[in-house]
Parts: C-alpha cells; sequence; structure tokens
C-alpha cells in the first residue's frame, strides 16, 4: 500500500513548469537570436526605408484639400472668438488696478478665507511691482475665454458620456489622444485652418484643458447616490428637470473639481500660445527673455506665472467643498451674496477714485521694483566659483548614467568617456555578474526578480538605440500579454508596428531613452520621499507645498533654473523632466502607504516585527499597486514633458514636433506627436492592467 493510500490522502500530482516562465524563456532565445544576427541583418536594427509607409506625404496632402475647402468656416469662427476675447482683455486693462486687485482678493475670500486672500493679494503686488501688470491682464484674458470655452465642451461631452455608452466608447480614446498627443503637434493644423493669431492660442488651451472636465463630469454623475435620484423621480419631475434640478446639483462637488483642473490645464499653455501668436502677454515675456538668455528677467516672468497658476488652484480648488453647496441654499439672498456686493462696491469706489488720482489708474514706472539685473550678476557669481562643480555633475550624469542607457557599454565606455577601452575580459565579468545577480534575486523573490534583473543588465549593455526591432516588439508584447491579455497585447504590437513603419523608430527609442532615464531617478527618489513622507507628518506638511508648486508651475517655467547653470543640452532636458515627472510618484507613494488597513500593520506589530519589516514585507508589498499607478502617472509627465525639453536641446520625437511646427509640416507633426500618445498609452495600459491584477490578488478591490 502506498504511503499516500495509508494515510488516507492522495499524492499531488507533479506541477510542471510555470508557462509565464516557458513564455518569457521562448522570447529570451528569440531575443538573443535577433542580437546574433543583427551584423549579418542590418535590417534588424535599422527597418528599411523602402519599407516605409510616406504617411507624413498623405497627411500633408489631405490636410493642403481640407484647408482649401474648409479655411472659410474656420475663419468665421476666428472672427467670433476674438470679439469676447479682445474685450475681456479691453476691460482688464482699462479697470484701475486697485479695483482689479479687490475683485480677486474678494474672490478668494469666498473660495477659502482669509489667508488665500492675503496670498492673492500678495501675488497681485508682485506683478505690479515687477511691471508684469498688463502682460499678465492679458494672460488673464486669455485664460478667461479659453476656460469657460473648455468648461462648455467638456460639459457637454462628460453628459453625453454620461448618458451612452456608444458616446462614452468614442469618447474615451479622444480624451486620450488630447491629453497625451503633444500639443505642439496639433497646433500646426489648428494653425492651418485658423490662422496666425492669439485665438489659436485660446483653441489649442481648450482642447488641451478640456479632458479632465469630461471625465469628472462623467465620474460625478455616475457618483449620484439611487435613492436621490429616485427621490427626484417620484417628486414628478421630467427628465430635463431631474437633470437640472437633481442631479447637476448633486454632482456639482465633482463637476468643480472639473473646472479646477481645465482652470490649471489651461494656465499651463500661455506660453505655447504665446509661440503660436498670442498678444503681448506673460507667457511671451518668458519665452522672448529666455530666447535671448536673460535669465533674471525670465526667472521674474516665470514666476508671474507660477504664482498666477497657484492662486487659480487655490480659488477653484476652493469652490469644490461640499459644505459650500449645502450652505448655499440654507441662507437668504444678501448673506449668500454679500461678499460679490463688497466686490463691486469696492470696484466701484476704487474705479472713481482713479479717475482723480493718477497713481491708481496706472502704477508709477517710479516705484517699480525689477531686480533682473542683481540676479544676473548673481547667477554669474555662482557660475564663476561653481561653475566646475556643475560642470563635472553634468558630465559625469552624461558618461555614467545617460550614454550607457542610450548607446550602451558596448559603445558608451571607451578612453575619452570612462577612461578605459571595455575588454573581453571585462564584458565576460559583466555577464557572470548580471547571472549571479539574476540567481540572487530568484533565491531572493522568484523567477520575475531574475527576469527583470537580466532584462536590465542586458539594455544597459547595449542600449535603447541598439536593441533590435523585432526584440523589443517581443518583450514589450509578452509584458502587454501577460498582464492585460489578448486585447493590451494587439494594442500594443499594432503601435509599436506603426512607430515603426512610419519611419520615427530611431526617434521613439531617443524619446523612451531620455524619458525612461528620468523616470527611473524619479520612481527612485520620488518612492523614497514618499516613503519618508509617509511616515512623518512632519516631512509630510513641509514636501506638500513644495509638490502643489511643482505641479501647478507651467512646464517651460521648469526650463528656465536648469538652463541658469547647465546651459542647452541633455543633461538640463533631464532634470526639467525630473522635476516636472517626480510628484505622482512621492504623493501616490505616500496615498498608497497611508491608506493600508490599521488592522493589518497591529497584526504584524503584534508578530514582533520591527519597523522595517513592516515597511518591506507587509506595507511596501501592499502599496504597490498605488505606487505602479504613481510610475504610471510619472511615465505619462516625462511623455509630456519631452516636446518641452526638446527647447533645449534633446532629439527624438518631441525635436520631431517642434521642427514640423516651424515648417508647418501636419503630416511630420501628427506622425511623431501621435507616436508619442501611442507610446504613452501603451505604457498607460500595461501598467493598469498589471496594478488591477495585483490588486485583486491582494483582496484589495
Amino acid at each position: 500500500m502506498a504511503a499516500g493510500d495509508a494515510i488516507g490522502t492522495e499524492v499531488p500530482a507533479a506541477r510542471g513548469p510555470d508557462p509565464a516562465l516557458v513564455q518569457w524563456i521562448v522570447v529570451g532565445a528569440f531575443v538573443v537570436a535577433c542580437f546574433w544576427l543583427r551584423s549579418d541583418w542590418p535590417w534588424l536594427t535599422k527597418y528599411p526605408a523602402s519599407l516605409v509607409v510616406p504617411l507624413v506625404d498623405w497627411a500633408n496632402v489631405f490636410m493642403t484639400w481640407f484647408v482649401a475647402t474648409f479655411q472659410a468656416i474656420f475663419k468665421a469662427v476666428t472672427w467670433l472668438l476674438e470679439w469676447p476675447m479682445l474685450g475681456l482683455q479691453s476691460l482688464l486693462q482699462w479697470l484701475p488696478w486697485p479695483a482689479t486687485m479687490a475683485a480677486f482678493v474678494c474672490l478668494a475670500y469666498a473660495a477659502a478665507g482669509r489667508g488665500l486672500a492675503i496670498f492673492t493679494l500678495a501675488t497681485l503686488f508682485y506683478m505690479l511691482i515687477t511691471g508684469h501688470w498688463s502682460e499678465s491682464m492679458n494672460t488673464l484674458a486669455l485664460v478667461g475665454v479659453s476656460v469657460p470655452l473648455a468648461v462648455a465642451l467638456g460639459f457637454t461631452l462628460g453628459v453625453m458620456g454620461y448618458r451612452s455608452k456608444r458616446a462614452e466608447s468614442i469618447i474615451q480614446p479622444l480624451l486620450d489622444l488630447m491629453q497625451t498627443v503633444p500639443t505642439f503637434a496639433y497646433l500646426i493644423p489648428i494653425l492651418l485652418l485658423f490662422g496666425f493669431g492669439p485665438v489659436v492660442g485660446l483653441i489649442a488651451s481648450a482642447i488641451y484643458a478640456c479632458p479632465p472636465m469630461v471625465r469628472n463630469v462623467m465620474h460625478g454623475l455616475r457618483r449620484i447616490p439611487s435613492d436621490i435620484l429616485e427621490s427626484g423621480q417620484m417628486s414628478g419631475t421630467n427628465r430635463r428637470q431631474r437633470f437640472w434640478w437633481v442631479e447637476v446639483p448633486s454632482a456639482l462637488p465633482q463637476i468643480m473639481v472639473g473646472v479646477n483642473q481645465t482652470t490649471m490645464a489651461a494656465l499651463s499653455m500661455v506660453i505655447i500660445a504665446a509661440i503660436i501668436g498670442g498678444f503681448d502677454d506673460i507667457g511671451w515675456e518668458v519665452l522672448s527673455t529666455m530666447r535671448k538668455a536673460q535669465f533674471g528677467q525670465s526667472l521674474l516672468a516665470g514666476s508671474v506665472i507660477a504664482l498666477i497658476a497657484m492662486v487659480m488652484d487655490r480659488i477653484s480648488w476652493g469652490f469644490t467643498r461640499r459644505d459650500r453647496f449645502l450652505e448655499a441654499h440654507t441662507l437668504p439672498f444678501w448673506q449668500r451674496h454679500r461678499i460679490l456686493l463688497v466686490a463691486l462696491l469696492s470696484m466701484a469706489i476704487l474705479t472713481l477714485l482713479a479717475q482723480v488720482l493718477p497713481g491708481l489708474k496706472s502704477y508709477p514706472d517710479a516705484l517699480v521694483l525689477y531686480p533682473a539685473e542683481p540676479l544676473n550678476a548673481g547667477l554669474t557669481w555662482v557660475v564663476k566659483n561653481f561653475g566646475g562643480v556643475l560642470e563635472w555633475v553634468k558630465n559625469t550624469t552624461l558618461f555614467f548614467f545617460l550614454l550607457p542607457i542610450r548607446i550602451g557599454f558596448e559603445n558608451a565606455i571607451s578612453p575619452f568617456s570612462w577612461g578605459f577601452t571595455l575588454t573581453p575580459a571585462m564584458i565576460a565579468g559583466y555577464a557572470v555578474g548580471v547571472a549571479l545577480l539574476a540567481l540572487w534575486a530568484l533565491w531572493r523573490w522568484n523567477w520575475h526578480g531574475a527576469v527583470t534583473v537580466i532584462l536590465l543588465g542586458g539594455l544597459l549593455f547595449f542600449g535603447t538605440t541598439n536593441i533590435p526591432w523585432p526584440a523589443f516588439m517581443a518583450v514589450v508584447g509578452l509584458l502587454a500579454w501577460q498582464t492585460g491579455g489578448l486585447r493590451v497585447t494587439v494594442f500594443a504590437i499594432a503601435s509599436l508596428l506603426f512607430i515603426l513603419v512610419t519611419g520615427v523608430w530611431p526617434q521613439a527609442m531617443l524619446s523612451i531613452y531620455l524619458c525612461g532615464a528620468a523616470v527611473a531617478i524619479s520612481f527612485v527618489v520620488g518612492g523614497l520621499l514618499g516613503i519618508w513622507a509617509s511616515r512623518s507628518t512632519g516631512f509630510s506638511a513641509f514636501i506638500r507645498p513644495i509638490n502643489d508648486t511643482l505641479q501647478t508651475m507651467p512646464q517651460f517655467v521648469y526650463l528656465i533654473p536648469v538652463l541658469m547653470f547647465f546651459q542647452v543640452g541633455e543633461f538640463s532636458a533631464l532634470l526639467a523632466i525630473i522635476a516636472y515627472a517626480i510628484v505622482p510618484m512621492i504623493r501616490y507613494t505616500e496615498h498608497g502607504l497611508r491608506n493600508i488597513r490599521p488592522d493589518i500593520i497591529e497584526a504584524s506589530q503584534s508578530m514582533g516585527c520591527t519597523r522595517g519589516q513592516i515597511l518591506f514585507q507587509v506595507q511596501l508589498p501592499l502599496a504597490l499597486p498605488e505606487i505602479m499607478l504613481g510610475l504610471n502617472q510619472t511615465i505619462m509627465y516625462g511623455l509630456a514633458m519631452l516636446v518641452i525639453a526638446a527647447l533645449v536641446g534633446t532629439s527624438g520625437l518631441g525635436q520631431l514636433v517642434y521642427i514640423a511646427l516651424g515648417k508647418a509640416d501636419v503630416g511630420k507633426g501628427l506622425v511623431a506627436g501621435l507616436s508619442m500618445a501611442l507610446i504613452a498609452m501603451v505604457t498607460d495600459r500595461i501598467i493598469q492592467a498589471w496594478a488591477n491584477r495585483k490588486k485583486a490578488e491582494l483582496g484589495l478591490e
């Protein structure tokens, strides 16, 4: 009798190898074969030009016909939109500066109380005393028209998506494209259709700022409790009355979150709007001074944009509080609108006083404080005294970090860069080191860790620009298959094929290299800062306003400080991308760690776990889905910054888009922009699928 029969149990059947591991072994063999044959078959690394699909030419031919046929209609739209923008601009320029200040301070007080009112007053005084008042009012005129336009469009699309699943299936991909295609890419057809001028910036701002409104409207309407909807129906309301009297008021706090995000997105476009014909606004001031390398002047103007962004963010966010809407229905009319009445009365009095006191109508030039030259002198002193240190930091990062990622150790290690030549013995030692590290990862975790080590080791040795395109597609396709299944895999492979056959694969690899390097640093540094913030209330309170500042500043502003100290180049672009992309990593890491159920932490403490064991064996594994979503957002932010980084000398898809804008090449701009959008969406689909599956495995859904 068998031992299993003697104790009344069945002997478990022998398990075969993990199918997922077998798939990686097969793909690994294919990747090795591609590298082995790349010297004999050059098309494995360089796609034949004869097979490139002339999509660029087709798009240009279509755009030429479309512009010739329909341009008159778009010119009419331009004429219509000019009226409200020029009217608002004239009003803001005509109003005395104390009256404008009174209006904004009262608005800030109504939104969030005395603290925000003081901050708003300080911001407006900064704009005034530095001589940027007129340019700032022009910027507010642009935002003041583009935001209502984006809100109206976003609200309409959001309601359509809420009411119709078919409409939502069309709207969602459009939102992905609007948020991931670089703004410069769709500026080209907009320029051709609407002509050169400030209205083009207004339209581009509205398109860019619309998606957050759409998403929040759909989300807010779908979160309305069913009992509220039933009460409205039982009250005898028809469909239109129920929507405007029940559904919209119930969803208003979430809708106002959309207004907040739309406002910030529109404001981030002010410099791009200046590039394509904005009037003499603060965006043009930043752009023109950056082009002249007047860093003190550009810093002062960029600070105005950052301060306006923070003020508008806090004002619009203040109006999202739910208690505000509950209070509005319980107070009499004059109490609900007392701040508005104070604002109107103050503006009227100050406007009348300005007619007899010239200093109130126009701020005296003698009182303007413009410390640009001292700032330039300070910058010169820093560069003169610490230029050697700054140059060493830049060159060390370029030679020992960026170059290996781009062209691999096999090409980066040379006497010029590393001080020695890469020998066969060193290559063998590197391979042995990667193998040992992979074995350690296999013992410490599982085969997933070993595969990760091997992939990273191969990437560092060969570099992103030297990877055969079939090997890259195979690895990405397998990642998509194992995380998201057939649909994600088909989308990923189709996206990569589009990039390949349209002839922008080399530029895509350069973009992936620079964005990947920035994301790697943001992941490590942002993750560590997020862990620290989750474990220290004091540090969390300290870093929160820094995160708010980094998240509200327009993208161009990040270029100013890095250009001051490191001039044009990839290192400056790297720092700008990191500054813009690191915030989601910090926020999501802290959020994931702080929201772990307390009973789980208490159980691990009762088992005698140390603080470090609780962090690494309990908290981080449970927070990993949230952390990966933070990584996802970091990648999205990094890709969005690539086009801006092209202004400081980077290469890749961002540079293609910027060059296409200068030449009004619609086809090249759309192909490069759509390729960047596809990279972002593929990354988003894979990470979202992995995070959702991990949440299900951990029982967090």
